[in-house]
């Protein structure tokens, strides 16, 4: 299992502790939410304060134990900075496409979670380590995880478009989304001159 380093650790106590203050204070939890434009509610702090809230135990729980099994080795790889970047760009994605969508759909439910940050980890994960393989807990099958990261991005896909909860998992694609754009920018050649 991979050492926890340090931005990773940042991350998952800012969550753990924000989870707890929320216990103590639930007031402030829509304050750091994400809310539609269109809701009255909505700050520009929020797409990225709401990656830091989670709706029970379970949820942060799986959270944070895909970003330490994920991001723990990606921070080891690509140092704290570029890591760091790329949770940035999942995060700003997932907000973009939380915000467009519930325009578009006329949503007024706030948004939380670091679970698109954790897909744009997924999808960084397979991207430098596509035939590695892991044995997940759903299926347990030991499988590359370049298929991994394809069959849970094409089960958000198919559940994004048929059930009541679509919002959250084209967040989860939007996440995947940002972290692909960044990463592709770093591949591309630069010209010199």
């Amino acid at each position: 299992m991979p050492p926890l380093l340090p931005v990773t650790k940042a991350f998952m106590l800012a969550c753990v502790g924000f989870f707890c203050l929320l216990e103590l204070l639930p007031g402030f939890g829509p304050l750091l939410a994400l809310w539609p434009l269109n809701s009255g509610m909505f700050m520009p702090w929020q797409v990225i304060t709401h990656v830091l809230l989670h709706r029970d135990v379970l949820h942060l729980a799986v959270n944070m134990f895909g970003l330490w099994m994920f991001g723990s080795e990606l921070e080891r790889v690509w140092g704290g900075r570029r890591y760091a970047l790329i949770l940035l760009a999942a995060t700003l994605s997932t907000a973009s496409v939380v915000l467009l969508l519930s325009w578009v759909t006329a949503s007024l439910t706030p948004s939380i979670g670091a679970s698109g940050a954790l897909f744009g980890l997924l999808l960084s994960y397979a991207m430098l380590f596509p035939n590695r393989i892991i044995l997940p807990l759903i299926p347990p099958i030991p499988m590359k995880v370049k298929y991994f990261v394809a069959i849970f991005g094409g089960l958000e896909l198919i559940l994004g478009f048929n059930s009541s909860s679509g919002l959250a998992h084209f967040a989860h694609l939007g996440g995947m989304l940002g972290a692909w754009l960044l990463i592709r920018h770093w591949r591309t050649p630069r010209r010199r001159g």
